[in-house]
């Protein structure tokens, strides 16, 4: 297993010291400012959003470039950018308005963090620019954090290659009645443009930061995209393709590669997430650093707890390869949240007076056995590759009566439902949470509705309650008494204009641990 080791910051400064300058997080420029810059194209063209709510406000985001994928066409100086922040859609009730100046280091981007609004109350905002309006965006306040709400709608949805198909689950989730989408990751896809796909990349595999800015561009110029993210406030995390695949920490799965250059793209990737996400000046990167984890209260209903298994996890063991569970499986030094995560999780969870405590991850906690009979195939780029972290973070919710655990699960490109236990071997081994795993948007192409080898996985994973092959989002409803997971589902992607259905609905009941399929 190759080493895992600690980053020595004082070899990675590159852009460093000038993303964590004060002028950039409060959004005043030094130097010269373009207030009445003229542009030729509409700045506005990779779409408005809005993130991370809390009971006073949001993050408003928003890029400029007129040209995006000519590296985005804007002049090399800070603009000038307004925002307003509205009661009504049409901007009569303007509650909050400002001036934030956007500069050419974070690619123009603009992250404008609102406070003093009114709690649980949905609000409308637009940007203006170079004598520009922005499309308008809704994004809401969350309740009180004594207050216990009745019923709190989300969706969560995880790896839309571009390649790969038509984003129309985000063209139906826009129309749910939501009050957030959580994105579990896989938002870019980091390969080189190949033949046969639906849509194309543009080039290579992307390595360096101007690369990283073209392919959010290119990805976020879906018009169906846009209009999720105008609809309704996210709440994101990353998994590996933001950066490269199946990476462990600071190490690559491939073989050879130079651990300085592996964290200068580190570092290109994790700023271009940052520019092109609606992220609080906490995530600001500093080299190839970024802190994602934070949590998110819904008044006393849910706490929404977000986590990073990238970033702090030790190498994945026995070569990254499905197999059986031996060798470094069991290495008592294995992190996947890494030491101050987790303690940090803890200590969230011990604090949360929250009626449903969610973990908002990537890979599938799951032990899953994919292969019938009697030989054994689990990933060891998920939980089940790391089973002193999984036992130990199972044990703590399971030995602190942590308040119905709910484990949000994206990666896959399947749907299953789990009960999780801390020892699956045990058949009568209690469940202590509930895992809902959503498949993915579009990765993977048409996917189809398996029957064949469905009654095999049934039978060797007897904690899994459901699985399913097709693309979608799940959308949940929770309430004090019970939280409620419907699987949306498109029969292809490959082509337009899907229509979307419910495949499957499962019930968990406040108080109980365990899903059960209600239709």
């Amino acid at each position: 297993m190759k080493p895992h080791t600690s980053l020595d910051r004082r070899h990675f400064l590159l852009g460093s010291a000038a993303l964590a300058s004060a002028c950039w997080l409060s959004g005043k420029a030094t130097g010269a400012v373009a207030r009445r810059l003229s542009l030729q194209d509409d700045p506005f063209q990779m779409g408005v959003a809005s993130g991370d709510p809390d009971e006073h406000g949001f993050v408003l985001w928003t890029r400029l470039a007129p040209r995006p994928f000519e590296g985005g066409g804007m002049p090399d100086q800070a603009v000038e950018v307004g925002w307003e922040v509205a009661a009504d859609e049409t901007f009569h009730s303007v509650v909050q308005k400002g001036i934030f100046h956007a500069t050419p280091a974070l690619a123009h981007s603009v992250h404008i963090e609102v406070v003093g609004l009114k709690p649980d109350r949905w609000y409308f905002y637009r940007f203006h620019a170079a004598g520009q309006t922005s499309p308008v965006g809704r994004a809401r306040t969350f309740p009180r954090r004594d207050v216990m709400p009745s019923q709190l709608r989300l969706a969560f949805a995880s790896c839309q290659h571009y390649e790969q198909g038509f984003y129309t689950s985000l063209q139906h989730l826009a129309q749910e009645d939501l009050d957030i989408c959580i994105h579990l990751g896989d938002y870019i896809y980091e390969g080189p443009a190949r033949k046969n796909g639906v849509r194309q990349h543009q080039g290579r595999e992307i390595t360096t930061l101007e690369e990283y800015r073209q392919r959010f561009a290119l990805y976020r110029s879906d018009p169906h995209l846009q209009a999720a993210h105008a609809a309704m406030p996210w709440l994101v995390t990353w998994d590996d393709h933001e950066f490269d695949n199946n990476y462990a920490g600071e190490i690559s799965e491939e073989e050879g590669i130079d651990r300085a250059a592996f964290l200068r793209r580190r570092e290109a990737a994790y700023q271009a997430y940052y520019e092109n996400m609606p992220l609080r000046s906490s995530a600001l990167p500093a080299g190839p650093q970024l802190r994602l984890f934070r949590s998110l209260p819904f008044g006393r209903l849910a706490q929404l707890a977000v986590l990073d298994t990238r970033q702090y996890r030790t190498d994945q063991p026995n070569g990254d390869k499905r197999g059986p569970l031996v060798g470094d499986v069991f290495s008592p030094t294995a992190e996947m949240l890494g030491a101050s995560q987790e303690q940090w999780l803890q200590t969230e969870l011990l604090q949360s007076p929250a009626t449903w405590n969610v973990l908002a991850q990537q890979v599938m906690m799951g032990r899953i056995d994919r292969i019938p009979g009697p030989e054994f195939g689990y990933s060891m780029d998920q939980w089940s590759g790391y089973d002193v972290p999984r036992r130990r973070l199972l044990s703590f919710l399971e030995e602190q009566k942590i308040a119905n655990p709910i484990v949000l699960t994206g990666d896959i490109h399947c749907s299953w439902v789990n009960d999780l236990k801390v020892d699956f071997d045990r058949p009568d081994a209690p469940v202590v949470a509930t895992e809902f795993v959503g498949t993915s948007l579009s990765s993977g192409g048409d996917g189809q509705d398996q029957h064949e080898g469905v009654p095999q996985i049934l039978a060797e994973n007897p904690f899994v309650k459901f699985y399913n092959g097709q693309r979608g989002y799940v959308r949940c409803t929770v309430t004090p008494e019970r939280w409620v997971a419907d699987y949306r589902v498109v029969p292809f992607v490959t082509r337009p204009d899907a229509p979307i259905q419910t495949r499957a609905s499962f019930a968990v009941a406040a108080g109980q641990c365990g899903a059960e399929q209600i239709a």
